[in-house]
């Protein structure tokens, strides 16, 4: 095996040249984090005791976090699927208001919504669950873009399909079921990907909302410590936690639904 084997990629077929490439690859990169994971928490100007008793906050705050992000994927998910079949209704007033949805979201920050939801809308409803009103918030902002990738995704399937469909006699239901949405979500995953992981991402504007998720309990801690780095390298890590299994499910799911069209 010569150096470059070790640093090219893999081919399709895996072969035991390849496996070693893996390993050898991954031993580099495990050292390379080590190193820098060993020169930051080592430099003399951080004292990471500092946030060391505030670790349960850490915690507490990275599971609201979770619990919001995963009702938000399911709930925004469902929401974009329904919008993005609105704005392929025959029935134009459905069609209208698909799209004025998904222009209203797409058109203002995401803030103001937050804030128009909680002190307008969420008050004249007698909503007072905070926790609740930020689910909302966040899967009707991500609804409107999912329903935009979904719409793409069933623009870009091939008339000869749908063609092929019709010929064999089948329903628009058994359509949209066996041919449409089959191919698709092979194209909406990776751009769904990067949709999942801005709704984990975005959760942290809900602690403008007083909502005690992992960015709010990063900034009480660093009001209490002074201590920027030590109470805002933990956020990262622990978004960088929950975003790497999304990308990692959407190599898998590629590799699972990667056909011949």
């Amino acid at each position: 095996m010569n150096l470059k084997d070790l640093f090219v990629c893999c081919p399709k077929k895996i072969t035991k040249k390849s496996y070693f490439a893996i390993a050898v690859n991954s031993i580099l990169l495990f050292l390379a984090i080590s190193i820098a994971c060993s020169a930051v928490f080592s430099f003399h100007a951080y004292d990471w005791k500092v946030v060391l008793p505030y670790r349960s906050v850490f915690f507490t705050g990275w599971l609201t976090t979770c619990s919001i992000s995963f009702c938000s994927l399911i709930l925004s998910f469902i929401l974009g699927t329904a919008t993005a079949l609105l704005r392929k209704s025959d029935i134009l007033i459905l069609r209208y208001i698909g799209s004025l949805y998904v222009e209203i979201i797409r058109g203002t920050p995401l803030l103001v919504q937050l804030l128009l939801f909680f002190y307008v809308i969420a008050s004249f409803f007698h909503i007072d669950n905070r926790f609740l009103i930020g689910i909302l918030t966040l899967s009707l902002f991500s609804g409107a873009y999912i329903a935009e990738i979904i719409r793409s995704g069933i623009d870009s399937i091939r008339l000869s399909h749908l063609d092929s469909a019709k010929a064999i006699g089948m329903t628009k239901t058994q359509t949209y079921r066996f041919v449409i949405f089959p191919l698709a979500f092979r194209q909406c995953i990776p751009p769904l990907t990067g949709q999942f992981a801005s709704i984990i991402k975005d959760s942290s504007l809900l602690s403008i909302i007083g909502i005690s998720e992992l960015t709010y309990s990063a900034e009480q801690i660093n009001s209490a410590t002074y201590s920027t780095l030590e109470s805002y390298f933990p956020l990262a890590l622990g978004y960088l936690i929950l975003t790497l299994p999304i990308s990692q499910l959407s190599k898998y799911l590629e590799k699972r639904f990667k056909y011949e069209s």
